[in-house]
């Protein structure tokens, strides 16, 4: 057992992750790749994926033909979808094992090292998953178009519709709401054209926005955070409720939304323990040992 390897990969929607590491822990290696989320063309996801491994074997002093040798295990975006999760699977890989789940498990696994505990999940998309006594749940992060509340892509959707309502006259117009209609030279048309080829990274680029004039005081921006806030809220409560004694924050606007979460939420917050990389290494070692160490 000793010589076994293990690789751990982090496949979000504009990178992936790798990172290598001997059966004692030892790190020997590390990667990037580009966008690896599982819904997207299974050639580009391998072609990331490899990208990542290559560079982690470069540094550790190996070639690639030693990935026959070598036990990985991969979060990945995308992973909820069973389709999606055939498709990746239906190419053959070159590990000696290869193990997949969701982001937000590996997460987890990281964060808690396999214990009880929960995870909000604060990017473009949102998303609450917790374990405890065995039992994982999700809570939310089923797309911006019905869910991932508090995401920056639902901050940046809603931000929009109020700029119509402010452009119509139905509420007051803010310096966010003319900064924002401006870009679309107040026209109402380019907006609806630039929404019908919008995806969800272009409105979540809207977000940094948003906190920034709230942090100005300005009145929608304040009211769109307050409102993101109280969704996060709701995920995290939901997570509480079903016994998870903390919550890890995770993404890339995680930190940003934390200051605007309710006080009982904040209160239970609680710095990983690992990242989602080695929560995937986690995965990896699991498969091939049987146990969590």
């Amino acid at each position: 057992m000793t010589d076994l390897l293990f690789l751990g990969i982090d496949g979000g929607g504009t990178k992936c992750r790798a990172r290598l590491r001997n059966a004692q822990g030892d790190l020997l290696g590390e990667g990037t790749g580009g966008p690896s989320n599982i819904r997207l063309d299974p050639d580009l996801v391998w072609n990331s994926l490899l990208t990542a491994c290559r560079e982690a074997l470069s540094q550790a002093g190996l070639q690639e033909s030693d990935l026959g040798r070598i036990h990985a295990g991969m979060g990945a975006a995308g992973a909820g979808q069973t389709s999606a999760v055939e498709r990746l699977l239906a190419r053959s890989h070159p590990f000696a094992s290869f193990e997949i789940e969701t982001d937000a498990h590996t997460a987890w696994l990281g964060a808690f090292n396999g214990g009880d505990g929960a995870i909000l999940i604060v990017g473009t998309g949102s998303c609450g998953y917790g374990g405890v006594s065995g039992q994982c749940h999700y809570v939310g992060g089923w797309g911006y178009e019905v869910s991932d509340e508090g995401s920056g892509a639902a901050i940046g959707r809603e931000l929009l519709r109020r700029c119509i309502w402010a452009h119509d006259g139905r509420t007051p117009s803010t310096p966010l709401s003319n900064a924002v209609l401006a870009g679309f030279k107040n026209d109402l048309e380019i907006l609806v054209d630039w929404v019908g080829k919008a995806r969800p990274s272009d409105y979540g680029r809207y977000a940094p926005l948003v906190l920034d004039y709230a942090d100005r005081r300005d009145p929608l921006a304040i009211d769109l955070m307050a409102n993101a806030a109280a969704g996060l809220g709701q995920i995290a409560t939901r997570l509480l409720d079903l016994g998870a004694p903390a919550i890890c924050l995770f993404g890339g606007f995680a930190e940003p939304m934390r200051p605007w979460l309710p006080p009982p939420v904040q209160r239970t917050i609680a710095a990983p323990m690992a990242d989602a990389v080695d929560g995937a290494i986690l995965l990896a070692r699991t498969a091939v040992t049987g146990r969590l160490s």
